[in-house]
């Protein structure tokens, strides 16, 4: 996992198991990955979770638990600007959503076929605002 605010090159790429084919079992989809501090992606989980509809998809953490990754469409990060994230392109590599993690020193916090096949960007970014709001007004009654 990456640092809010850091940029990075790394593509994420999982290895599915093969079937008895030798074919993958499921197809590779391409998609970018917003990286978010764990307190505000966690916060951001539970609003998409309560809103209407399936609006959350697969969300990798890292074991030191500083950063969750929301895997969105691809070509979200061309246009992503939103302050303390940072959108990763997968650089037109496939990714094949299965249970194993895609990255070492990581897990899934909802894994594939528990969620959607990607968060909608324009939800998230919502749903980031909405996370950064609560925990501002909640860090001031402290």
């Amino acid at each position: 996992m990456v640092e809010a605010g850091m940029e990075t090159s790394q593509s994420i790429e999982v290895r599915a198991p093969l079937t008895e084919c030798g074919a993958p079992p499921v197809p590779e989809v391409g998609c970018d990955l917003v990286t978010v501090p764990t307190r505000q992606g966690l916060e951001a989980v539970d609003i998409l979770r309560r809103g209407a509809g399936d609006a959350v998809g697969p969300v990798l953490h890292d074991d030191g638990g500083d950063t969750l990754g929301f895997v969105v469409p691809p070509g979200t990060a061309a246009a992503w600007d939103v302050p303390g994230s940072t959108c990763t392109e997968t650089d037109g590599r496939g990714l094949r959503l299965t249970p194993e993690p895609p990255v070492e020193g990581s897990g899934w916090l909802l894994p594939p076929g528990e969620a959607d096949l990607a968060t909608d960007p324009v939800v998230l970014r919502a749903a980031l605002g909405e996370a950064a709001r609560l925990i501002e007004a909640a860090d001031g009654c402290q």
